[in-house]
C-alpha cells in the first residue's frame, strides 16, 4: 500500500508539472535540445577523464602543450613593446662613443628608428607569435598608391618584409643584434687570425689568476728583514750580537 501511494503521488506531481510553464519549457523542442546537448557534453567530459586515467602519458603531453600555448599567448609581445624596445636600444647606443658602439647594432637600430619615424612599421599578431614588418607608406598617407587595394603588397611577400619576430616576451632579432652592442668589430678586423681567435681560460688558468690576484693585495716585505727574522727564529743571532756587529761596522 505504501508503494502504491508513492506511485500515485509521483504521477500526480508529474501531471501537474506538465501544465506549468517550466514543464512546458522542459518538454518543448528547445528543452529537449538543451538536454541532449548537456548529455553530450557530460559524456564527452566523462570520456576525457576516463582517457586521461587510462593513458596518463598522452594526457600529460596534451596538458603540457596546452599550457605552453597559453603561456606563449599570455607573453606574446605587442607593438607598444616593440617601439619601446627600439627607443631603449637607441638610448643605450647613444650613451656610447661612435668609436666604441657596434656597427651592426647601430645600423639595425637606426634603420628601425627611421622606419618608425616614417610610420612604416607594421605589427601583426598570430596568437602565440608576433611579426613586425615594413610597409611602403604611412597609414595616413593620401596617395593613390597607398589607398588602392589592387596595388597593396600581397601576403606572399610578407616573409621578405619581416623585420623581427616576437615570441615569449622578447623580440629575438633585435636582441640578437644588441648582444655585443658595445664592441666595435671594425677595430679588430685588421688583427691576425691568431689574435682574432679567442678561447675561454681553463680551470687551472682561472685558479692561477685568482691566486696571483690575492697575492697582489698582500703587504710587501723586505728580503733582509725576512732573512733576519728567519735567523732569529733559528737562534743564530741575538740582540747583543746584532749590537756588536753594528759597532764593528762603524
Amino acid at each position: 500500500m505504501a508503494a502504491l501511494r508513492r506511485w500515485c503521488s509521483t504521477a500526480a506531481v508529474a501531471a501537474t508539472g506538465k501544465g506549468t510553464r517550466w514543464g512546458r519549457l522542459w518538454n518543448s523542442r528547445a528543452g529537449v535540445w538543451c538536454r541532449s546537448l548537456l548529455s553530450d557534453y557530460k559524456e564527452a567530459c566523462r570520456e576525457i577523464f576516463v582517457g586521461a586515467y587510462e593513458r596518463p602519458f598522452k594526457s600529460s603531453l596534451y596538458v603540457a602543450l596546452l599550457g605552453g600555448a597559453y603561456g606563449c599567448y599570455y607573453t606574446n609581445p605587442d607593438d607598444t613593446s616593440f617601439q619601446s624596445r627600439i627607443l631603449e636600444t637607441s638610448n643605450q647606443l647613444a650613451l656610447l662613443s661612435p668609436w666604441i658602439r657596434s656597427g651592426t647594432s647601430d645600423g639595425h637600430v637606426q634603420s628601425l628608428t627611421k622606419l618608425r619615424n616614417e610610420g612604416r612599421l607594421r605589427y601583426v599578431s598570430l596568437g602565440i607569435v608576433s611579426l613586425a614588418y615594413v610597409a611602403d607608406y604611412d597609414p595616413e598617407t593620401s596617395l593613390y598608391e597607398a589607398r588602392c587595394s589592387a596595388l597593396s603588397v600581397p601576403w606572399a611577400q610578407l616573409r621578405e618584409r619581416v623585420l623581427d619576430v616576437g615570441f615569449a616576451g622578447r623580440w629575438w632579432v633585435l636582441e640578437n643584434k644588441m648582444e655585443n652592442y658595445d664592441i666595435n668589430e671594425e677595430e679588430f678586423k685588421h688583427l691576425p687570425p691568431s689574435l682574432l681567435a679567442t678561447a675561454a681560460p681553463t680551470a687551472q688558468e682561472t685558479e692561477r689568476n685568482e691566486r696571483l690576484h690575492q697575492e697582489s693585495w698582500k703587504a710587501l716585505v723586505m728580503e733582509e728583514e725576512e732573512e733576519m727574522d728567519s735567523r732569529k727564529k733559528s737562534g743564530e743571532v741575538t740582540g747583543e750580537g746584532k749590537e756588536i756587529s753594528t759597532k764593528r761596522d762603524i
